[in-house]
């Protein structure tokens, strides 16, 4: 198996560098164009430094398909040795401190942003006073290669292909709509009457999932799939499900960790029984794989492992 840096080593002169650098935004967009436009080039002279790369390697590290590129396996292998040069170089860049600085993106998704991270985000700035730290939300993919991201903290089963992924917190869930709609339609343990109601689902509840995956994998588990009625209303948070069965819409699935405080102020019951766990499903952190994680990213990592523990 080919052994990069040392090939790295042995195959490139110091005027390669810049073809080096060239690469990485040429990977980074998969575009000649794109990558032109960020390094002030035209696409000619973008694709002449590529071309001088890969003689000097010996490999091909991209794909010309009809309309797009794409990487091969030793273009995806270079691309990730130097990535995490690249962040070894940041960190060995940082003030000789024992405080840890720099910019830091974490993607998340909108619901758990809203009502479990930010209202910690005040502990995090006042123990790491000079990280600069962006949060972005949202629901689409996120694309590590284009998108200015250091770490996603996404809802899932842990299936994240091509990248590094670690459980943060599991996550149970349960049917949840407000006392009066339980009431008016005697839903309190008695599953079969579903079949009256209008169910709220979160159509975006992870990548790929169906619009209906979160009742659905709840039925399944219950036995109950022939209960669920085809009356729904769709949205594209959690949170917003939670909301409209707070206001009598109808029953949600809803998520311990983001429904509780609604539960504890009698807004919403949990008509059919507690919450279930499903295997695998939770938050996990989730990064492009790298030999070592630079120092702001791994604090960020362990910042929030305190947070689940703290509860």
């Amino acid at each position: 198996m080919l052994n990069l840096p040392d090939r790295l080593g042995s195959r490139l002169s110091g005027a390669q560098f810049a073809n080096l650098h060239t690469f990485v935004a040429v990977a980074r967009h998969l575009s000649f164009s794109q990558a032109a436009q960020e390094l002030c080039l035209t696409a000619s002279a973008v694709s002449h430094r590529i071309a001088r790369l890969e003689q000097a390697l010996a490999l091909r590290l991209f794909e010309r398909l009809t309309r797009r590129i794409r990487l091969t396996a030793e273009g995806e292998r270079l691309y990730q040795v130097l990535q995490g040069l690249e962040a070894q170089l940041q960190e060995a860049l940082q003030p000789s401190t024992e405080e840890v600085s720099g910019a830091l993106s974490l993607y998340v998704r909108p619901s758990l942003a809203q009502h479990w991270l930010v209202p910690r985000l005040a502990d995090f700035q006042q123990r790491y006073r000079q990280v600069s730290l962006d949060i972005r939300t949202g629901n689409e993919p996120v694309d590590f290669r284009t998108r200015p991201v250091d770490l996603a903290l996404l809802y899932g089963h842990g299936e994240f292909p091509g990248l590094a992924s670690q459980l943060l917190m599991d996550e149970r869930v349960a049917p949840v709509c407000s006392p009066q709609y339980a009431e008016r339609h005697g839903l309190i343990d008695h599953p079969g009457r579903l079949a009256q109601c209008t169910l709220l689902h979160d159509a975006l509840a992870w990548e790929h999932a169906a619009f209906d995956a979160e009742w659905q994998r709840w039925a399944g588990e219950q036995g109950v799939q022939q209960h669920l009625p085809a009356r729904h209303l769709t949205f594209d948070r959690s949170d917003l499900c939670s909301a409209a069965a707070s206001h009598h819409a109808g029953v949600a699935i809803g998520r311990q960790r983001l429904v509780q405080p609604l539960l504890d102020q009698g807004a919403l019951i949990l008509p059919l029984g507690g919450f279930s766990q499903t295997a695998g499903q939770g938050y996990y952190l989730v990064h492009p794989p790298r030999e070592r994680l630079p120092l702001r990213l791994r604090v960020m990592i362990g910042w929030l492992q305190v947070q689940v523990g703290d509860g």
